[in-house]
């Protein structure tokens, strides 16, 4: 898989360094999934535990991201270990060649319940498990390929700099509220200046609201998928209280914009990973869905 790479995905990939994790990291490993999974045992789709356990993840320690990849390999998947945030379009590209990208650090004491930043909990047990679930793989990858095509401007770039930034500094305690509220003034002024939004910016909402932050099941009995409440505690457990507007999932999410550093105040819900796919259908991997034109964003916030 390595050799077939391109050259410009391979810079991204690192050594996940496991000797280096500390026991109080083992342990905030251990305390999350513990009190995940008992949740999540009744609020979670059910691909979530039997993938723990077809993905090769233990509630007992930090998982080594080769033995994940070994795991994936009986699904047609692959999982590299990457540090922190990579571009958008480069995590698509990975994804489009079923490969799933694992961030290696972990959160810190401070962010248990919740991390903007990517860390292996996020990207380990929220987004893993689902792959042993082929209707999941199939909108997963197809996903992938249709929004690596998606136009993407500078606006983009600019914003995803100032997320990354932003979410960067929350999770590292070197730097100072002061620090903090800077990035986030500069993240507002991105925002400012997105006059227009890309076909790019239209499907990271699409992926934000499913593979994200997305529930399953019926309005009387919601389940979550979305690596993001997998990874949160504290958010998967106001997604079933009246802080959570549900929402049907259809193509229009697109336009509902979200905030990566705040809880989401509404949710969206599919019957069926079958559904996620724009047009309905899990089997056309290279068809455009009917993206907006780009307009102002006043609309939108």
């Amino acid at each position: 898989m390595m050799n077939k790479l391109p050259h410009h995905l391979k810079t991204h990939i690192v050594e996940q360094h496991y000797k280096d994790y500390t026991p109080r990291e083992h342990s905030t490993w251990r305390y999350i999934m513990r009190q995940s999974r008992h949740f999540l045992s009744k609020h979670a789709h059910p691909s979530y535990l039997s993938g723990l356990k077809a993905t090769g993840l233990s509630i007992h320690c930090i998982p080594r991201i080769e033995e994940i990849n070994h795991h994936l390999n009986k699904f047609g998947w692959n999982a590299v270990c990457v540090r922190g945030f990579i571009p958008p379009l480069t995590f698509l590209e990975f994804q489009s060649q079923k490969i799933l990208p694992i961030a290696a650090d972990m959160r810190t004491l401070e962010n248990i319940s919740y991390t903007p930043a990517p860390d292996i909990v996020h990207e380990a047990a929220g987004h893993a498990p689902f792959l042993a679930d082929e209707d999941y793989r199939n909108y997963l990858t197809q996903y992938a390929r249709l929004a690596k095509k998606a136009i993407f401007s500078l606006e983009d770039s600019e914003l995803y700099n100032a997320i990354r930034q932003l979410s960067d500094m929350k999770e590292n305690p070197d730097y100072t509220k002061g620090d903090i509220q800077k990035a986030q003034q500069d993240l507002t002024a991105c925002k400012k200046k997105l006059t227009q939004l890309s076909e790019s910016h239209y499907l990271s909402r699409l992926y934000w609201w499913s593979a994200e932050y997305g529930l399953i099941g019926s309005i009387n009995n919601p389940l979550i998928y979305g690596a993001g409440l997998l990874s949160s505690l504290e958010e998967s457990q106001d997604a079933f209280t009246d802080k959570v507007a549900l929402k049907e999932f259809d193509i229009n999410c697109m336009h509902q914009a979200y905030d990566i550093t705040h809880a989401q105040p509404q949710l969206f819900l599919t019957p069926n990973f079958k559904k996620l796919m724009p047009r309905g259908s899990h089997r056309r991997a290279c068809s455009q869905p009917h993206l907006p034109r780009p307009r102002s964003t006043s609309s939108f916030q």
